[in-house]
């Protein structure tokens, strides 16, 4: 007997799946996030604000200033001290003349420190200048 050799053709192609629409459109999207999305700086020090009944949210857009209980100034995690007030609100009014300043002024702070923050604002050119609270409940 005759021993016969059967080929079998083999199909080598193998299916895949085409993902770079899919690439494209979770890129689209962040995208989309990070256009839309508002940054709001932190001052980065806790404090603690006093309350008031009047307490409304923060604007989007307005530069923060911290004066912690210790009676140290800070901006954007560091401290700038009183003298470093009027550089930074100056700086920042540049980009936006109407941009308010918000005080978050810890409630054991002095109000003498408070005066002298809000004096170095005024004198940098900001017109809105608000002292952050706490809303009662």
């Amino acid at each position: 007997m005759k021993q016969r050799r059967l080929l079998y053709a083999t199909n080598t192609q193998t299916e895949e799946i085409n993902v770079s629409p899919l690439i494209d459109i979770v890129f689209i999207l962040l995208i989309f996030f990070i256009v839309t999305t508002v940054f709001v700086e932190e001052t980065g020090v806790e404090v603690q604000r006093p309350q008031a009944a009047s307490a409304s949210d923060l604007e989007k857009e307005s530069i923060l200033i911290a004066i912690t209980a210790e009676g140290k100034v800070v901006y954007g995690g560091r401290e700038i001290g009183v003298r470093g007030v009027r550089g930074v609100v100056r700086r920042l009014m540049k980009q936006d003349d109407e941009m308010p300043v918000i005080v978050q002024a810890d409630k054991a702070a002095s109000i003498d420190l408070y005066t002298q923050v809000h004096d170095e604002a005024a004198l940098a050119g900001a017109t809105r200048i608000n002292l952050a609270t706490q809303h009662t409940r």
